[in-house]
């Protein structure tokens, strides 16, 4: 009977952990997969930081530069210091000259930002960067930011623009992008989510993000698991 007891409890264990793994390896792995950007807020004409997240390596290399670039709708951007990276701006001419929002004339722009190191990036480790700048005065336009992401071995291009009526989910190195809202300001969970909803709907203010089928499965082999934990302990009792 202890013999028994002891394949019970084994078994529900193995139950458990293995719905756990999947549960975490679902939720974890679509957010992990592509370079995002996340604003602070998406308003036209509102101030906002917008984080690029980096999130892994190039097929196993160590990240060593990563290279931004600036939508030609913004004139400029304050990239943020990061502690073990060298930042460099890329500026290019306007002609012809602009009048920004303080009635300056801005003769210039960033056409992109890059971040350099000689400590690389391993992979499987993550680092954000932070851009400062106002938001075009454009509600619906969508905000690309190629970015170019350099290893020790190979480099990876988030460059890809879905064309018109092409869904931004088929594409397999997506350019960072947000959608310029016109109401109130809000701040969408990633670009991932912004991406898969279309270019046309918008950052939706407490919209959810579709959740994948496999996060669906890991919660039923979670409860599964659980169910067979209690009938496990149940024929314990019982027996005992």
């Amino acid at each position: 009977m202890k013999r028994e007891v002891t394949t019970l409890h084994r078994t529900a264990g193995r139950v458990a952990a293995a719905a756990l793994t999947l549960v975490v390896v679902g939720l974890a792995a679509p957010a992990s997969a592509h370079v995002t950007i996340t604003p602070s807020a998406t308003t036209a004409g509102s101030s906002a930081v917008l984080e690029v997240s980096i999130p892994h390596g190039c097929d196993g290399s160590s990240t060593t530069a990563v290279t931004i670039r600036i939508p030609e709708e913004v004139n400029a951007v304050s990239p943020t210091r990061n502690a073990l990276w060298e930042l460099e701006k890329e500026t290019v001419q306007l002609d012809p000259p602009v009048t920004d929002s303080h009635g300056n004339q801005v003769t210039e722009r960033v056409a992109s930002v890059t971040y350099r190191t000689d400590t690389p990036l391993p992979d499987g480790h993550r680092d954000v960067f932070e851009l400062a700048l106002q938001i075009p005065d454009a509600p619906g336009a969508t905000l690309e930011f190629p970015t170019i992401q350099t290893c020790e071995q190979g480099e990876v291009a988030w460059i890809e623009v879905a064309e018109d009526g092409q869904d931004p989910a088929e594409l397999e190195l997506p350019a960072p992008a947000f959608v310029v809202t016109g109401g109130a300001e809000s701040r969408p969970t990633s670009a991932t989510t912004i991406l898969a909803a279309g270019p046309t709907s918008g950052a939706q203010e407490g919209s959810s993000a579709e959740v994948p089928v496999v996060a669906y499965a890991a919660l039923g082999l979670s409860v599964v698991a659980v169910m067979l934990g209690v009938a496990c302990l149940a024929r314990l009792r019982r027996q005992t």
